[in-house]
């Protein structure tokens, strides 16, 4: 990409996403960050078929914001973030929410990238500009199963 300095953000349950952010940041020369939930998620809490599951009422409450454990890295030294996450209910889970809301990303280029099992990434782009008009917005991406550096640097190469 360029000389910037770049962050590659994301959460990850199933260590999918962390498997996409890690060749990102590998690709793009970023610094890493996990999201990591103040509770970890157990399998029980990501049962999406389970309607008391704690990742089924997080995701019907739009207010819910899970706490991150440890500390927000400091973006004033960050140009671009890259923010990952795997898609939960057609959209970014909560703690998605909690991440953006706790960092000063103000004339930051930020671009989503997502994992899902079947869903697009195009319902959450719309949903987190929406909710997060004031965030500088480029376009993301899906990035399911083996993710190559070719791959990356074609889809970087038209994120400016």
């Amino acid at each position: 990409m360029s000389n910037k300095k770049i962050l590659v953000a994301y959460f990850s349950c199933s260590g999918t996403t962390e498997a996409a952010a890690r060749e990102l940041a590998a690709v793009t020369g970023a610094d890493l960050y996990e999201i990591k939930p103040a509770k970890p998620y157990s399998r029980a809490d990501l049962d999406w078929n389970d309607r008391s599951s704690r990742s089924s009422v997080e995701m019907r409450d739009p207010s819910s914001r899970p706490a991150i454990a440890g500390d927000i890295p400091d973006m004033g030294q960050y140009e671009q973030v890259f923010i990952g996450f795997p898609v939960w209910w057609y959209i970014a889970p909560t703690i998605i929410n909690t991440f953006l809301e706790s960092c000063d990303l103000s004339g930051k280029t930020v671009i989503p990238f997502a994992t899902s099992g079947g869903s697009g990434i195009g319902n959450c782009e719309k949903n987190l500009r929406a909710a997060y008009p004031e965030i500088g917005w480029k376009s993301g991406k899906l990035l399911n199963g083996r993710v190559s550096k070719s791959m990356l640097d074609q889809w970087l190469g038209g994120v400016k």
